[in-house]
């Protein structure tokens, strides 16, 4: 069973799950969890091989998919209302495909049903390039990270997926790596989500464009688009607020099935 984070509320509305990307955890959410559990009972997860989460040896979205499923199906409360961004996003959405009863709404943060040319490698390359035993504070690995890594936000980003008084990643580098192309790419699955769906991207993004936008109409007919002026894939870090405003807005008025 993933780790779960819940932030339980006296609000009415449908649970809502998220899940977050890859290198990401639950805790990274914290602050918009946070927030929008005035609405309903929010739970973040821990994806397997990362946070607190239990490892494995693989990371395919039919199984990151079934290990959501799992975390709704322990619930009280039926379906359940599910955000994820990147990786997060893909497991959410072959969630919805499998396992439509399970989901009520979906939002999927700037990713599309596709595969990927780019890779994120890189990354893992420049964690495993920290010398933990030099690490007594965050601020010691981000200064080392910082020859790898140049963009800022991502250097705290990674770090808090740092147990520093254990000296290790609370994150299977090993597995992350060696899954890649399955990360990257999108499985064949067959069915349907005919559920409300919102596709939210950033405006700076790539990951999301037009020429994605049949393909995803045709996995999720209902599917709405919008987008978050100034902000790049990982929209709910560079613009929160924004980003909490959307999801409220567009939770408060889609109509779930």
């Amino acid at each position: 069973m993933l780790n779960t984070i819940q932030y339980h509320s006296d609000g009415a509305a449908t649970k809502l799950l998220i899940a977050h990307g890859l290198y990401g955890s639950g805790r990274n959410w914290g602050v918009i969890a946070k927030r929008l559990s005035d609405r309903g009972p929010v739970t973040a997860v821990d994806m397997r091989n990362h946070g607190l989460s239990p490892w494995f040896k693989t990371q395919s979205y039919p199984e990151m998919a079934q290990d959501l499923a799992g975390v709704i199906e322990a619930g009280t409360t039926g379906a359940a209302d599910v955000l994820g961004h990147s990786m997060g996003g893909k497991a959410a959405m072959v969630l919805a495909l499998t396992r439509p009863e399970l989901v009520s709404r979906l939002i999927v943060a700037d990713i599309a049903p596709v595969g990927y040319e780019h890779s994120q490698i890189q990354y893992i390359r420049a964690m495993r390039a920290v010398d933990l035993t030099q690490v007594e504070k965050r601020a010691d690995a981000e200064a080392q990270l910082a020859a790898h890594v140049a963009d800022k936000a991502l250097l705290s980003f990674f770090t808090q997926s740092l147990d520093i008084g254990q000296k290790r990643w609370r994150l299977n580098l090993d597995t992350l790596e060696g899954e890649m192309p399955k990360i990257l790419g999108f499985p064949d699955v067959s069915g349907v989500f005919h559920g409300p769906a919102l596709f939210l991207s950033g405006a700076n993004s790539d990951y999301v464009t037009r020429e994605h936008r049949p393909r995803i109409k045709a996995l999720f007919p209902k599917a709405q688009f919008a987008r978050i002026p100034g902000a790049g894939h990982w929209l709910h870090a560079e613009k929160p607020r924004e980003f909490e405003a959307a999801v409220r807005a567009w939770l408060d008025h889609a109509r779930p099935l």
